[in-house]
């Protein structure tokens, strides 16, 4: 009979395959590693915990009273809670691009406009793969080469927009993003996965593990053991298999069915795009990087959008929530679903008359 081992092994087998996979998508080096998390949250906290402690373990001048960590305006709100009210570090907001982008020009300006002993106190930046509102993709090598100039930690946060990576044609996006120190990917969203999963990946693993291994007499076994334990790469201990249902559906699917859903979604958001631009009524407001669809009904006030989104709903047609650019109200549809057709865009297009 097999020992009870047998489980826990395989368990981490298939955990490590998927973290593999996803850091070569990325182009990480051998020495990558990590683990599943219960969501994007928990995934940008492990990340930037990791950051500060390697800041505060070298001579790099950032202390608990002075830390801080560069965002911009696209980032995403959990990012901002996590810094001020879970870790006690202050947040400095870079201004975004036209395109509401993070940029490596704007970030450098933000931080040489800081005075030096303010400027002392900077140990990492958080930059956007995929941005929630408008599914924007910042300036990732721009962003690098600030970040490496100034030995800053790079945290790429591509909770939605990450799996844009196994899209051939947007790879160009996602330049600058193999020099990030750390990555999350929700396999829940755009990797058609079950909740609740995020994949946090740090390029190098000893990194997560100096920050997250916890040292008690019960815990020293796995402490002192040669593998990496994916308990030592995150702000958990106890935790699901969480990297299983993504590598089923990679191994029962290939990874070509996921390619192919990825562009099916991509060409979706360009023809619902080309239908917002040709409608009179209607306004885009960002140009897509990936499938989000960002637009306003000219002439309409946010409880125009509200009254249509119950409405949708209640007719089971669409979930559509109203959301805001720029202050100003409008309409977000994110398409994530390669059964989503043009036909179901066009449909909702029609209602906005």
């Amino acid at each position: 009979m097999q020992g009870p081992g047998w489980k826990v092994q395989a368990r981490s087998a298939l955990r490590t395959r998927c973290i593999r996979w996803i850091a070569d998508l990325a182009g990480f080096p051998a020495s990558a590693g990590g683990t599943f998390m219960s969501g994007g949250t928990s995934g940008n906290l492990s990340a930037l915990v990791a950051a500060r402690h390697r800041a505060l373990s070298s001579d790099s001048g950032v202390t608990r009273g002075n830390a801080k960590v560069c965002i911009g305006e696209g980032t995403h709100s959990s990012v901002r809670y996590l810094l001020e009210s879970v870790m006690g570090v202050e947040v400095v907001v870079v201004p975004a691009d036209d395109r509401g982008r993070l940029t490596g020009k704007l970030l450098r300006a933000t931080l040489d406009s800081m005075g030096s002993e303010a400027r002392a106190g900077v140990f990492a930046i958080v930059a956007t793969a995929g941005s929630t509102n408008a599914g924007t993709v910042d300036d990732l090598q721009g962003i690098a080469d600030v970040a490496e100039e100034g030995r800053l930690w790079l945290h790429v946060d591509g909770a939605y927009g990450g799996a844009g990576l196994l899209a051939t044609e947007k790879r160009d996006l996602y330049r600058g993003i193999d020099r990030a120190d750390s990555l999350i990917i929700d396999p829940h969203k755009w990797l058609f996965g079950p909740y609740d999963s995020c994949a946090i990946v740090y390029r190098d693993g000893a990194q997560g593990r100096a920050a997250h291994t916890q040292n008690a007499s019960y815990l020293d076994p796995l402490a002192d053991a040669e593998e990496m334990n994916p308990s030592d790469l995150g702000m958990h201990l106890t935790r699901r298999a969480r990297g299983i249902p993504l590598w089923f559906s990679l191994a029962a699917h290939g990874v070509g069915a996921y390619q192919a859903a990825v562009e099916q979604t991509l060409r979706t958001a360009r023809q619902g795009a080309e239908l917002i631009r040709a409608n009179p009524d209607l306004n885009l407001l960002v140009e897509p990087d990936l499938s989000v669809l960002l637009f306003e009904r000219r002439g309409w006030t946010a409880s125009d959008y509200t009254s249509l989104s119950e409405r949708l709903l209640n007719d089971q047609v669409a979930f559509v929530t109203p959301t805001q650019h720029a202050g100003k109200p409008c309409y977000r549809l994110a398409i994530l679903n390669p059964k989503t057709t043009i036909g179901d865009i066009e449909a909702i297009l029609e209602l906005m008359h």
